[in-house]
């Protein structure tokens, strides 16, 4: 996927952008760009780096993904904080998918913690 264009609509190729987060070559630098991070991973599946960057306090013990959900756009609508010298920040965003049933989106005001250097998605109001 060198080329391919991210799926969290940086404008990056996935390379450049989401995958070396998701490979654990990088880390986030700000609360926005964990949660685009995270948009991808669930575009993708990857089910292991969404645990890994949710919080422990309200991690679930396990995730499975709806596989019949395709999600291919995210809108951030905004943020508050998060920056690379905060410890909390939010980030509100759309998500677009497509399932069997149709189109839908999901509307979120996510809350990220940083502890040790590493972002986290704390939890989110839709």
């Amino acid at each position: 996927m060198p080329t391919t264009p991210c799926p969290c609509r940086s404008g990056l190729s996935y390379d450049e952008c989401c995958g070396p987060l998701h490979r654990g070559r990088a880390a986030a630098a700000t609360a926005e760009a964990l949660m685009r991070s995270r948009f991808s991973a669930f575009a993708l599946g990857e089910e292991a780096y969404l645990l890994r960057t949710w919080h422990p306090s309200t991690r679930p013990d396990h995730l499975e993904l709806d596989a019949q959900l395709r999600w291919y756009r995210l809108d951030v609508t905004s943020t508050s904080r998060g920056g690379p010298f905060d410890d909390a920040g939010t980030v509100e965003f759309t998500a677009y998918y497509r399932s069997p049933e149709g189109a839908g989106t999901q509307h979120e005001v996510s809350r990220f913690v940083r502890e040790g250097g590493a972002w986290s998605y704390l939890d989110g109001t839709t």
